[in-house]
């Protein structure tokens, strides 16, 4: 679980913003929105299981989940040579933040135990990172400084840490200028245990993020076949969903190849000198193994199968948010969605919302959205969930929460959606009239 993320000088974030998901001392809807937290040094706090970001087009919504997702992406999967450069950019609109660094600040829970991540990087290395441990206080795991003339890495341990000496110059060997430490210690060969729980936290509880533009369909698909999601829970959602699904078929065919396929496919398994079974099998038989899913309809007495392409848009993309909802609600995971509302009608955005809200224990939700009618469900919403960003007058991105205003700006008993629509939260667009002076 998260605690708290900070970001300074990325995207168009250049001055440091904090999202945190702490849950403040209010009692409404408790049961629904709050994680209890029960840690080993026997402290105990509360989190939230949503962080709901609003916002006008161009404000650092998105930017804070690929920041995140960013911060992902170079921890499990380290550059491989000196040369090669983060892809990202950091503030570019003054004259100072370009030659900066960027930086991350992450707190978070992995096994009832909490970590403090810090970083530092520029394009083309890491700076500075520090990773420390509150077991029973706070206390350094490592801290890491780069000397980015001799592009070299050197790694020291806190008191606390106790690690062989000849492990210690392993993992400062395969800590590349430009790679994490948690990056090095995934190419090496020790018993780190601090290590290995930070690792696993963020590849297996922290998911990448979902846009718009991604397919889940395979992702949730495989798991279905492999029974990491469950696919009775899938058609569970989906019925009480309305969508009048019955069952989900896996089926498999097989298909033989032509000569410019099979050509392409034996050229790319030499290149890549890849001894699967699965390709050479078809190396050798000249047909590949299909898979497609079916979803099955009742209609009366009788029932149909349609392919998943056959189905709508809404419907194909209720399926992949049912597979993320089964995982969400039986695992410990988190999730970051961007523009959650994208071809899902807006009560089945508000029952996807209400049903995780509902039944899952550990894991977390952060959503990004235009969908500001969900405001007038006051409800079913906490002021310390709702978030707001807005581009400031030098052109960076501001984040504030809807708990920051005091009674004078929203009262218990104001419409929240109402403030927001005519301005008095900030974050929306700020518009011209309508008239254009064409040039003729």
């Amino acid at each position: 679980m998260i605690v708290n993320f900070s970001i300074k000088n990325y995207g168009s974030i250049k001055d440091t913003i904090c999202l945190s998901f702490e849950a403040t001392d209010s009692k409404e809807l408790e049961e629904y929105y709050v994680i209890p937290v029960e840690l080993s040094n026997g402290k105990s706090f509360s989190l939230l299981k949503l962080g709901l970001i609003y916002g006008a087009n161009a404000s650092g919504k998105t930017t804070i989940l690929k920041a995140l997702n960013f911060l992902r992406r170079i921890i499990l999967k380290p550059l491989d040579n000196k040369d090669s450069t983060f892809n990202f950019e950091p503030f570019l609109l003054d004259n100072i933040s370009s030659t900066q660094a960027t930086s991350f600040t992450l707190e978070f829970i992995q096994n009832k135990v909490k970590y403090l991540y810090e970083i530092q990087l520029t394009k083309h290395a890491v700076t500075n990172e520090k990773l420390y441990i509150y077991n029973p206080s706070k206390s350094l795991v490592y801290e890491r400084i780069t000397n980015t003339e001799k592009q070299l890495t050197s790694i020291s341990l806190g008191n606390k840490i106790s690690l062989k000496k000849e492990f210690l110059n392993s993992l400062e060997a395969n800590t590349l200028w430009n790679n994490t430490v948690l990056g090095g210690f995934q190419k090496t060969n020790i018993d780190f245990k601090e290590l290995h729980e930070v690792t696993v936290w963020f590849k297996d509880t922290l998911l990448p993020i979902v846009t718009p533009k991604t397919n889940l369909f395979s992702y949730v698909s495989s798991r279905i076949e492999t029974k990491e999601i469950n696919k009775n829970n899938v058609i569970s959602l989906l019925k009480k969903a309305d969508f009048n699904i019955s069952d989900i078929l896996i089926e498999e065919t097989t298909r033989e190849l032509n000569q410019n396929v099979l050509k392409q496919l034996w050229l790319l398994v030499e290149m890549k000198n890849n001894e699967e079974d699965t390709l050479d099998d078809i190396k050798k038989t000249n047909h590949i193994k299909e898979k497609r899913i079916l979803l099955q309809h009742n209609i009366g007495n009788d029932s149909y199968s349609l392919k998943y392409e056959q189905e709508s848009a809404g419907t194909q993309r209720y399926y992949q948010f049912c597979g993320l909802l089964d995982l969400l609600i039986r695992k410990n995971k988190i999730l970051p969605v961007d523009e959650v509302e994208c071809s899902l009608h807006p009560d089945l955005l508000k029952y996807f919302f209400l049903t995780f809200l509902t039944n899952s224990k550990q894991s977390q939700l952060i959503l990004t959205t235009h969908f500001r009618e969900l405001l007038l469900e006051k409800d079913i919403l906490r002021n310390d969930v709702i978030w707001f960003t807005e581009r400031k007058e030098n052109g960076s991105t501001d984040l504030y929460s809807l708990d920051d205003f005091n009674t004078s700006v929203i009262r218990n008993t104001s419409s929240i959606y109402n403030a927001y629509k005519i301005g008095k939260l900030g974050a929306t667009p700020n518009l011209g009239d309508y008239y254009i002076e064409l040039d003729e």
